[in-house]
């Protein structure tokens, strides 16, 4: 077979010699010659160690199917797989399905290098930046030049490619689901860091003047290169840049950015997914404002919170039968705030365990009933999110200060209601030991989320 399939049929073909048909018509959601994913339930193959350490930095390209998978199930994404700007809706069928408790791994494909900005030809854009074409992955390329699931609109979809979504047996509204990132693997050695006109915490705004507290001179990417107005995302002046990952010493791994003419800027890579979430939004239209995949929801969604990597949990309170997740969004890096719109985009292969939690067994937090919340293995994450309807409310609020408030709240519910604190001493002890860190201010609804440390609750009776 061609190295470089050329066609969706090929990457198809090449899943199966992989996995062998039974294997991908287990692990994955069959696909059939009509192009329909039929949901499937099943054992699954048996699951792979997932080895210490839970972040690996294979030295293979991670094709679809091919290289290590971790998860007692596997969903490639493919274009019949993902939703591309968009996420899944209370009755969308899903792609897989699998029982409480079980694990997933998920090719997850990153957006960058896909876009229309970009020229929507993956090989030719990340050729341009030096990048082999071994090393683009097959299903990047099938998804950029075979989606059509929707009509693309550069201007009004979001950039997101969205996997899913996976039914989980049990999961009723009024559950949680426990979203516990395992293992999460780079699939290919380089990211993209992308700022775009209109996006981005120093954006121009619609109406052509600079956002509030900065000056025109100050809008980045710079005023004189704003193409918007030609309608031709290949000319709106957009500026993305290639970051290659690079083994240092010990074997960690960092991102490499060139400092001026000659030098270089490397910092700490730590893989995360930008989204994960569950059905929130009831709508007729795949493409409804309401679905779009940019501002968080109180299903979860571009949540964009970096503490989120292996190791931690996510608990999403439940709105639709099965729970409907989906992911998208993969960062090898991100800082809080991720001010220049996106973090060090690249595509990664997580494996998910994902638990049904019901009312009353202690299995999650309290708050997590009704509203998005964290854990890692040293804190607990109350979060805060400007406007948690989204679109279904008519609008799109971008208040850090209300994100703000409300990841407090969450905090004060939390301390008192599952760690027993005394409201005004929760209060006091917020303010003196807690940490609140800006998530992101680039996904029109804004996030704030606190850290709380576990550490300081030892003595705890």
């Amino acid at each position: 077979m061609d190295a470089h399939p050329t066609d969706l049929g090929q990457v198809r073909d090449m899943l199966v010699d992989r996995l062998g048909r039974r294997g991908l018509l287990r692990a994955a959601a069959a696909v059939t010659a009509a192009g329909a994913a039929a949901p499937v339930l099943a054992a699954g193959h048996a699951e792979a160690a997932v080895p210490a350490g839970r972040i690996h930095y294979p030295r293979e390209v991670l094709q679809p199917g091919s290289g290590p998978i971790h998860g007692q199930h596997y969903l490639s994404s493919l274009p019949e797989q993902v939703r591309w700007g968009y996420v899944p809706s209370v009755g969308s069928d899903p792609v897989l399905r699998i029982r409480s408790g079980q694990t997933v791994t998920v090719d997850s494909v990153s957006h960058e290098g896909l876009l229309e900005d970009q020229g929507r030809d993956p090989r030719a854009w990340f050729g341009r930046q030096g990048v082999p074409a071994s090393q683009v992955l097959h299903d990047a390329v099938a998804i950029a030049r075979d989606y059509r699931r929707t009509e693309r609109d550069f201007d009004l979809d979001g950039p997101h490619v969205v996997t899913g979504p996976v039914y989980v047996e049990g999961a009723e509204p009024g559950d949680v689901l426990k979203v516990e990132p395992l293992s999460l693997m780079p699939r290919v050695p380089y990211g993209v860091i992308s700022s775009r006109h209109g996006k981005g915490a120093l954006a121009r705004q619609s109406d052509g003047s600079a956002a509030a507290g900065i000056t025109m001179a100050e809008v980045m990417p710079p005023v004189a290169t704003d193409g918007r107005a030609t309608g031709d995302p290949a000319r709106y002046g957009n500026v993305s840049v290639l970051t290659r990952l690079r083994r240092g010493t010990g074997g960690a791994v960092n991102g490499v950015l060139p400092l001026g003419s000659s030098g270089e800027v490397a910092f700490p890579v730590n893989p995360h997914m930008g989204m994960m979430g569950v059905a929130f939004a009831e709508a007729e239209s795949p493409t409804a404002p309401a679905l779009n995949s940019i501002p968080p929801t109180l299903g979860g969604g571009n949540i964009d919170i970096r503490l989120l990597g292996s190791g931690s949990a996510f608990y999403l309170p439940v709105f639709a039968e099965g729970a409907l997740f989906y992911t998208g969004d993969p960062h090898l890096a991100m800082a809080n705030g991720e001010v220049a719109l996106t973090a060090v985009e690249g595509s990664l292969r997580t494996t998910f365990r994902l638990t049904v939690c019901k009312p009353g067994s202690g299995d999650a937090p309290s708050v997590a009933f009704r509203y998005p919340f964290g854990e890692t293995e040293q804190a607990w994450l109350p979060i805060g999110l400007s406007d948690p309807d989204g679109a279904q409310g008519g609008g799109q609020g971008s208040d850090l200060d209300v994100a703000m408030r409300r990841a407090v709240v969450n905090a004060l519910d939390f301390l008192e209601a599952d760690l027993g604190m005394d409201r005004a001493v929760a209060y006091a002890y917020l303010s003196a030991a807690a940490d609140f860190a800006v998530s992101q201010v680039v996904d029109r609804t804004v996030g704030v989320h606190g850290v709380i440390a576990k550490s300081h609750f030892t003595g705890r009776s």
